[in-house]
């Protein structure tokens, strides 16, 4: 797998996550009675799943499916109490990304029209930001429809994320890889991506962790996830893939240069989205004040911003503006 074609799938899968922004932003998120509609969701699924409960991305060759894709849907079906076409996503995703069997392996992250004219996997390497969500979605779908069996997956789905998608580097501590293979371009090297690990699911997972090592594995990169978000930006604006090296700490990453685009958009709205409550809430806002700044000088977010130097270029879309309406409706005033 060539790391430019997995920084190029995973926009695309950030960019589907951001057009359901754009339409759900002013949404009532909170999980919903079975009887109350949610157009924007019905639109989202008429729009972008197909038959089977397939998430097809429209953008890519022969309309591709990414794990990330899967993945937030399941998430909005949980939000809109959708359970018959959460359990049909699930269903699609453990029979085609996952060879039949969630509990033993993570999903691969691409799925379309292979060249040979078959459709499967493209690419076998999982996605850690996909396997965070669906073991999240999971979780909270056994919490609030009281199904044991999605309790049992998700935990078994987070497991297995700790031993294939997490390292430990030396001065950072425990991280969350991109993905199990391709990553560490030496032994005290790695290449990270800021938005895949919202702090919101780590909690989650560490307060519905197996074992108290577990646990503390969960926790740990709390604390990681907030120093790659905060040090990895340091004038204020996430790049989309960075760089950390033990004794040397974070620099810029060489291919693609420091941009923050559709990756790194998400990082502000997690930031945004973080409770009240949450201890780390206050400094990842006040870290990421630049990009708020910018947006409210020119009106739109940029679409790229040049982390180096902070300078942005060309208008983010609808889907830029909803990722950052949760951080600007928290502004004081």
């Amino acid at each position: 797998m060539r790391l430019a074609s997995r920084s190029a799938a995973a926009a695309l899968g950030a960019g589907l996550l951001l057009h359901a922004a754009a339409g759900l932003a002013t949404a009532d998120c909170r999980s919903r009675p079975a009887a109350v509609g949610w157009p924007a969701w019905d639109s989202f699924a008429g729009t972008f799943i197909g038959d089977g409960a397939r998430v097809i991305d429209p953008s890519t060759p022969n309309g591709r499916t990414t794990s990330e894709g899967q993945a937030y849907a399941l998430f909005f079906a949980l939000v809109a109490n959708d359970r018959a076409r959460f359990e049909r996503l699930l269903r699609w995703t453990e029979d085609n990304l996952a060879a039949g069997d969630l509990r033993a392996h993570l999903p691969a992250w691409l799925w379309g029209k292979r060249d040979d004219g078959s459709w499967g996997v493209i690419d076998d390497n999982p996605a850690s930001d996909a396997d965070l969500w669906i073991a999240y979605a999971l979780q909270e779908a056994a919490r609030l429809w009281d199904i044991p069996r999605y309790a049992a997956l998700g935990q078994l789905i987070a497991e297995r994320i700790l031993r294939e998608e997490t390292v430990v580097v030396g001065g950072l501590g425990r991280v969350l890889l991109p993905a199990p293979k391709g990553f560490m371009p030496a032994t005290d090297t790695v290449r990270l991506n800021p938005s895949y690990a919202p702090i919101q699911l780590l909690r989650r997972l560490a307060a519905g962790s197996i074992s108290a090592e577990s646990t503390a594995q969960w926790r740990a990169q709390i604390g990681t996830t907030r120093r790659l978000t905060i040090e990895g930006a340091p004038r204020g604006f996430v790049p989309d893939w960075v760089v950390y090296q033990a004794g040397q700490g974070f620099r810029t990453d060489a291919d693609t240069a420091g941009v923050g685009s559709f990756n790194a958009i998400r990082s502000y709205l997690w930031a945004g989205m973080l409770a009240p409550s949450d201890p780390l809430r206050a400094s990842l806002q006040r870290a990421l004040a630049p990009m708020l700044q910018v947006t409210a000088r020119t009106g739109t977010p940029p679409k790229q911003v040049d982390t180096r130097t902070g300078s942005g270029i060309g208008s983010g879309d609808a889907g830029f503006s909803a990722a950052l309406l949760p951080m600007l409706s928290s502004l004081p005033g």
